[in-house]
């Protein structure tokens, strides 16, 4: 859930930061792995999980622990009919692991799963909030380019 917490406190204000804090309940939370494990049985890959292994020095063993640092989520090939293209649900490094090629082998993982899924488009398609400078300008880097805009509207306004 540190994704999601990353994006309400660090983009959209505090009204996004209030209503994805409001969100985060044990109850989301089961029904998120419950989801994303629905996701894995259809393929294992689209989930990728980036570990520390790599120690500084003998006996660094805090370092070498394999302790999660990053993962992507790419949504199975069934549920590419929602954007008719292969959807990045969510790409997550750990702070301290930002800028050291972390995220560009996570997507690089992403892309060859996308590769290998039969799309209505050949294309990766994701959503990255306009005010996540650092998202905006990783993809921008990697040669994704404005597809559409997204819009939403509450639900229990009438």
């Amino acid at each position: 859930m540190a994704f999601e917490r990353g994006l309400g406190e660090s983009t959209g204000g505090d009204g996004k930061a209030a209503a994805y804090a409001e969100k985060l309940t044990d109850t989301y939370r089961e029904r998120w792995l419950d989801w994303v494990d629905r996701c894995v049985a259809d393929d294992l890959r689209c989930v990728t999980v980036a570990v520390d292994g790599s120690a500084d020095g003998p006996g660094d063993e805090a370092a070498a622990d394999g302790a999660v640092v990053g993962y992507v989520f790419v949504l199975p090939e069934r549920l590419a009919m929602i954007w008719d293209a292969a959807v990045l649900n969510e790409l997550y490094v750990a702070p301290e692991h930002r800028g050291t090629g972390v995220a560009d082998d996570l997507l690089g993982a992403a892309l060859d799963l996308a590769a290998d899924q039969e799309l209505p488009l050949d294309r990766l398609v994701l959503d990255v909030d306009p005010a996540n400078d650092r998202a905006r300008g990783f993809y921008d880097r990697h040669g994704f380019e404005p597809w559409g805009e997204m819009v939403a509207r509450p639900l229990d306004d009438s």
